[in-house]
């Protein structure tokens, strides 16, 4: 009930503010709505204007991310039953129609159909309120207040589109943060995820230096028509700030240059670095329009503050590496030791940092355990395809064997909830590393049959390789040894294809799947939650209670020191001064509050680590050859002898084919078929036409990708 009630106050919350966006272009704002509520709200604490932006746009969403905040937190502790939602198993799915994509191929990549609507939505209020304002703009241009001016009537209309579209900017950049905000509550309100979100984040970000490219060239060209290029050079204290908004706008095209997928994936160093622009970008943005007008836009950087701070003093501690599992195939396995109590969901993924190959890159990986089978462990999988993945592979498969591997870690990251025991079938096709979210899926699947009553749908695995040798990723479907597991309740059918061999490779023993240990140091702590087991909890006192301290605290500054000089005129008072101290304010309040919240966890999981510490002493040869799958397959012994006898009993190998598809899809029977897909972008694009052509309604597309 109290559930519901919070998501009721949200939606209420989210159509008002989506009407006040829809009413900002209007006569009817500028001139009624926005005087009366500039003189309910004026105070000698925060002035008319910042009150104002206080009020109306920054205070709705941050209350919006606390109810989120609660709203998460009583869904994990009002009941441990995991399927709450999926109680329906072949049920009739309301929103199927609109979740299968409806664009496939285009800049755009796959789109759902609610996608398309909240997309086309979102369009539809840049037009109306582009559109708006110059109609509203070019309504008070006439010849003679033009010639009144000294200009000519294109060169008032230019200034007036150029000063419009630096408005439309401004919208575009409120949502840019929001996707990227990892740990925010926000997304999982809507079921999404920051890894899924990253496509809207990029779609924003083009319409954002698109829109502040127009408007800064715009201004540019008016000057130089009107010969007032010396407006280039001004940064007023009580105004607009020209010089501000050009050093914004080449932060913002020096990190825009970069994001281009060419550059991007070919010189990953130099866009990871160059995003760290957005820094400068914001500074001088706020320093160009005023701390108070950019609360419009400051909410979901409000959140993503937050959360990055939050990822900083995670990614302080040194993390316990316990073990490796090296493939044949280029891969990894790492397994970390984790605090029990630590939680998450299948599909997550962790941010990993070896100091030791460099201190400032940081990756994201799948994970590939299952929190509720393996309580003190987490593991990733790790595929050689990079300089920073491969230089990890040879450090890790060398001769000389290392005792210790220092590495930091920034998560887990993932959805708030899991959805697949809903379907009656599942399938998951995979190509190469694609394979690894549907590892964790298939080990929570093998906890969820031997832990739940509900039924367990059928499982389809479809994995394409290149090699062989790839074929050892299956090993890493079953938890590392020690781990109690079954497979006997689960129904599960693996279709793996070898597409450049015709024929098994039987290999030789020295290049299976091997095993290292490495032994403990006294400086390492298990993975662990960074704000505890009621980390949405302490999220959202974070939130609210930075935000209150930064109230109090920017309010007296402004009572007695700021209001005495300026007396809420805004012309004594100089904005940059006023931006600087509110910008300061903020990321102090965020910082005390946050690192407050951190220490007092940190003293209460270290109590539960000590229990947990032990040294674990292990070989280094190679435990996993004698069973490794590969090997399996390719001998003639018998499997009963075998630990993975039943996962090579439900496997069968195709050499030197490619999987058909559309016939292996439309083959799987029952009211709803979930389809995961994750691999190549032909193969997502593929899998998604065959959803979306309507020609089997029971299949129900899903695409995991991090491929961005």
């Amino acid at each position: 009930m109290a559930g519901r009630m919070i998501k009721l106050v949200i939606i209420i919350i989210l159509l008002g503010y989506s009407i006040l966006w829809i009413a900002m272009p209007t006569n009817e704002y500028k001139q009624t709505w926005l005087p009366t509520i500039r003189t309910k709200v004026n105070s000698t604490y925060f002035g008319p204007q910042q009150g104002l932006t206080f009020l109306v746009f920054l205070f709705p969403i941050l209350f919006v991310a606390v109810l989120g905040c609660i709203y998460l937190h009583l869904g994990n502790t009002s009941s441990k039953n995991h399927n709450k939602d999926d109680k329906s198993n072949g049920g009739k799915h309301h929103l199927a129609a609109w979740k299968k994509p409806m664009l496939v191929k285009g800049p755009l990549g796959i789109v759902s159909g609610i996608e398309l609507g909240f997309l086309t939505m979102f369009v539809a209020l840049v037009v109306w309120s582009l559109s708006t304002y110059l109609h509203n703009g070019f309504a008070k241009i006439t010849p003679h207040s033009a010639a009144a001016d000294g200009e000519k009537l294109w060169e008032a209309k230019l200034e007036t589109t150029g000063f419009r579209l630096g408005l439309i900017g401004n919208l575009c950049l409120t949502f840019l943060f929001f996707p990227v905000a990892r740990a925010s509550s926000v997304l999982p309100l809507f079921g999404l995820t920051s890894e899924a979100s990253i496509k809207y984040h990029i779609w924003l970000g083009h319409a954002v230096m698109a829109f502040f490219t127009a408007h800064g060239f715009s201004y540019i060209l008016y000057w130089i028509v009107t010969h007032q290029t010396s407006e280039m050079v001004t940064w007023s204290k009580t105004d607009i700030s020209n010089l501000a908004g050009e050093l914004s706008l080449l932060a913002g095209l020096g990190l825009w240059a970069t994001t281009f997928p060419r550059i991007r994936r070919k010189v990953f160093e130099l866009f990871f670095y160059a995003h760290h622009l957005y820094i400068l970008f914001i500074i001088f943005f706020v320093f160009h329009v005023s701390f108070s007008f950019s609360c419009i836009m400051l909410p979901g950087f409000y959140l993503f503050i937050v959360d990055r701070y939050l990822r900083f003093l995670q990614s302080r501690t040194s993390v316990r590496l316990a073990s490796a599992r090296i493939l044949p195939c280029q891969t990894l396995e790492l397994n970390f030791s984790k605090s029990p109590s630590l939680s998450y969901n299948s599909t997550s993924i962790l941010f990993i940092n070896v100091p030791a190959i460099s201190k400032l890159q940081w990756h994201p990986f799948t994970i590939t355990s299952n929190s509720n089978l393996e309580t003190e462990n987490l593991s990733v999988m790790i595929k050689s395809e990079g300089s920073w993945s491969s230089k990890l592979y040879q450090m890790l498969s060398s001769p000389s064997l290392l005792d210790r591997l220092q590495v930091s870690v920034e998560g887990p990251y993932g959805p708030a909830s899991t959805h697949f025991l809903r379907h009656e079938t599942l399938v998951m096709v995979s190509g190469g590393s694609g394979i690894t979210p549907f590892i964790s899926i298939i080990r929570e699947l093998i906890f969820a049959s031997t832990a739940n009553k509900s039924k367990i749908p059928q499982v389809i695995l479809i994995s394409s390789f290149k090699n062989s040798s790839d074929l050892t990723m299956l090993d890493l479907i079953l938890p590392i040894s020690g781990t109690p597991f079954t497979t006997s309740n689960l129904q599960l059918k693996i279709e793996a294809f070898v597409t450049r061999e015709k024929e098994p490779t039987l290999p030789n023993n020295s290049k299976l799947l091997r095993a290292i240990w490495f032994k403990p140091h006294i400086t390492d702590e298990p993975i662990s939650a960074i704000l505890g087991p009621n980390s949405w909890l302490w999220l959202a006192i974070i939130i609210s209670s930075s935000f209150i301290i930064f109230l109090i605290i920017i309010g007296f500054i402004i009572r007695f020191y700021i209001y005495p000089i300026d007396h809420n005129t805004g012309r004594f008072f100089s904005y940059p001064l006023r931006s600087f101290l509110n910008m300061l304010v903020l990321c102090l309040s965020i910082a005390f509050t946050a690192s407050v919240a951190v220490l007092w966890n940190k003293s209460k999981i270290k109590k539960e680590t000590n229990i947990q510490i032990r040294n674990i002493e292990g070989s280094t040869t190679p435990s996993g050859s004698p069973s490794s799958f590969l090997y399996n397959i390719n001998s003639e012994r018998e499997l009963e002898s075998l630990p993975h006898q039943s996962l090579v009993q439900a496997t069968n190998v195709h050499y030197g084919e490619r999987p058909d598809l559309k016939r292996m899809l439309f083959e799987c029977k029952g009211s709803s078929v979930g389809v995961l897909v994750c691999g190549p972008k032909k193969m997502r694009h593929e899998v998604a036409n065959i959803c979306s052509s309507g020609l089997a309604d029971n299949l129900h597309f899903e695409s995991i990708s991090f491929s961005w």
